[in-house]
């Protein structure tokens, strides 16, 4: 048997999953970490964590499987994206914490350049908006505060990554220091249309390019992992962000199908193909995935809080001791109260961008419990879906086939998803691998290998685990959207 080993570090936690030459998951190991919110609206992590949970998960893996470094193909590579870090080029020891896609502490920051007149040369070489979210800001904001970061960054001895590339300069030894064009075109300093980093966005900021790493495609060489971590020198051969690598996973390889990605946050990427569509309604434009130096382009519509509210019913009130809890606490919910929660806990994400509004929960009454603050919850995730794929229809118009491919760990919740098809009116197809995000990195690697088959036979192998059909009258869905989009509205606006 031959492996690619498929590493998938994400916000919470690092995963390795080995998958086998038919693309059938072998073993698997997971880690979680500690999460760091030192402020209020900000977000670290101990990159030594990123670095030794993911180590750790890839042996585990390995063992797991019985299997030996010969018997291993490649390594694919998928990640958090936007998480910045910055580390010596020498020793590899980062300058400061990893700083986090969900911290907002360069709100204030991006406002001023919003002020100044920025925003829409920004938008118009990155597809992005001007929000915390990304990474540039966070750079900025390392060179700016930690001590001697500039100086030590000007004079070439700091580098700059989102956490492929800090992984890949770990794997190898600090021998790569290299990402993937869909890592780059999150970090709000790569022009996605001419396929480079972008100087006037550095210039504008103050980042040295020479602390950026070199862009490939998704299947490319990336370099070798070192022979001591894993008992000999393996190829890393495909990388994509977590998103994209859901979307390949997903094999939405044309132009109209829809993806939506159920993790800490929730991520609708919906394909558009060679063309990047600029959205009038606060979307971005994004990097699918890249291929022979050609790129295929997405709208996205980022939710920053989606599984991360399950964890909070678990972790911050303490009413639940395991995410699978909330389904039967849902089914049991009083159906007449509308309790309705925002879980604007890091602001909102699209179509509102909103950095600095807070979560709130409307509707309480004397009898509102445990039950009730469960299905708020996973309501809330349907709710914000809502919202980008209404943005979405209004870019695009609705001329796709109305069917939404979910993934992610919270899709394993048939009361969620079937809420998700109710409150959109759409049908909603989980397939029979929920680990899409970490099977699309395996795949980019594995093909590059020669393992794996091209995107037809890929795209020819997603199979349908169960299929969701909308089960709500429409007058109760319109009265619901419109309390959601009230409650919106009202958390804004405090």
């Amino acid at each position: 048997m031959t492996y690619i080993l498929a590493i998938d570090q994400g916000t919470t936690s690092s995963r390795a999953i080995l998958f086998d030459d038919d693309m059938k998951i072998s073993s698997s190991a997971q880690e979680e970490f500690p999460q760091h919110f030192p402020n209020s609206g900000w977000v670290e992590h101990d990159p030594a964590d990123l670095w030794s949970t993911t180590a750790a998960v890839c042996r585990a893996a390995i063992e797991r499987a019985n299997a030996k470094a010969d018997d291993i193909v490649a390594i694919g590579i998928t990640n958090q994206r936007e998480t910045t870090v910055v580390w010596d080029k020498v020793t590899g020891e980062p300058v400061y914490n990893a700083i986090v896609w969900q911290d907002r502490r360069t709100a204030d920051y991006c406002r001023e350049l919003k002020a100044a007149g920025h925003e829409e040369m920004v938008t118009a070489k990155t597809g992005l908006l001007l929000d915390p979210y990304f990474s540039s800001t966070k750079l900025r904001w390392i060179l700016e505060n930690v001590d001697g970061a500039r100086a030590r960054a000007e004079a070439g001895e700091l580098l700059f990554g989102t956490v492929d590339s800090f992984l890949i300069w770990k794997l190898t030894g600090g021998a790569e220091h290299v990402t993937d064009a869909t890592n780059a075109a999150r970090t709000m300093l790569y022009d996605i249309h001419k396929g480079r980093w972008s100087s006037s966005i550095c210039e504008l900021l103050g980042v040295p390019m020479g602390m950026l790493p070199e862009v490939k495609d998704c299947a490319a060489d990336f370099g070798m992992a070192r022979a001591d971590l894993f008992g000999r020198e393996l190829p890393i051969l495909g990388v994509a962000g977590d998103q994209q690598a859901a979307t390949v996973g997903q094999a939405c390889f044309e132009p109209g199908m829809l993806k939506s990605t159920y993790g800490t946050g929730c991520f609708a990427l919906l394909n558009t193909g060679e063309e990047a569509v600029t959205s009038k309604n606060r979307l971005l434009t994004t990097i699918a995935y890249q291929f022979d130096g050609k790129p295929t382009y997405a709208l996205e519509g980022s939710i920053f809080i989606a599984g991360a509210v399950v964890q909070w019913l678990r972790d911050g009130l303490k009413l639940i001791r395991e995410a699978s809890e909330t389904q039967p606490m849902a089914d049991k919910a009083d159906g007449t109260q509308d309790v309705i929660l925002v879980p604007a806990f890091t602001g909102l994400g699209a179509p509102y961008w909103e950095a600095d509004c807070r979560g709130a929960i409307f509707g309480l009454t004397r009898n509102s419990g445990p039950e009730e603050f469960a299905k708020a919850a996973l309501e809330s995730v349907g709710y914000q879906t809502r919202d980008l794929l209404e943005a979405m229809t209004a870019d695009m118009g609705d001329g796709g086939d109305n069917v939404l491919r979910v993934d992610g760990g919270m899709t394993a919740s048939d009361w969620a998803m079937q809420f998700l098809s109710d409150i959109i009116g759409a049908q909603v197809d989980r397939p029979e691998v929920l680990e899409t995000t970490a099977l699309g990195a395996a795949w980019l690697a594995g093909s590059r290998a020669g393992l794996y088959p091209d995107q037809a036979g890929f795209a020819a192998n997603w199979a349908l685990e169960k299929r969701f059909e909308p089960d709500m009258d429409d007058a109760t869905r319109a009265r619901k959207y419109e309390a959601w989009k009230r409650a919106v509205a009202a958390t804004i606006s405090v």
